[in-house]
């Protein structure tokens, strides 16, 4: 997995990437209480807002850690946004995207840089 300095995880799963936000940043929003998911393929450039999730203590949006396709969506999050604060690695995450440059994933932190970035 690699992580972003935005508090997003990045996980490859075949020529896909799922990605997802870290346990830390689930903590500091509180409780999730509404995910705006992305549409399915939708083309996205880094650093695109591409999703907003809001908790009782705020809305913050979601950029894209790279450029490529949205395959896929957890409809989950619709009706149980809090999956987001329950296992945000597992169930919690937020979507699929092919990756054009998967090179990108290269600039992210591995876990225990991540660690000590938000220590």
């Amino acid at each position: 997995m690699k992580f972003t300095e935005e508090h997003e995880w990045l996980r490859v799963e075949d020529d896909l990437v799922v990605v997802g936000i870290t346990a830390h940043a689930s903590e500091q929003l509180g409780d999730v209480v509404f995910v705006e998911l992305p549409e399915v393929d939708t083309e996205v450039a880094k650093d695109d807002e591409i999703l907003v999730i809001e908790s009782v203590k705020a809305a913050s949006d979601v950029l894209a850690p790279i450029d490529g396709e949205i395959v896929e969506v957890n409809e989950a999050l619709t009706d149980d946004p809090g999956k987001v604060n329950e296992d945000p690695i597992g169930d919690g995450w937020m979507f699929k995207i092919k990756p054009s440059d998967p090179s990108q994933m290269d600039d992210y932190m591995n876990e225990a840089a991540y660690n000590k970035f938000i220590a």
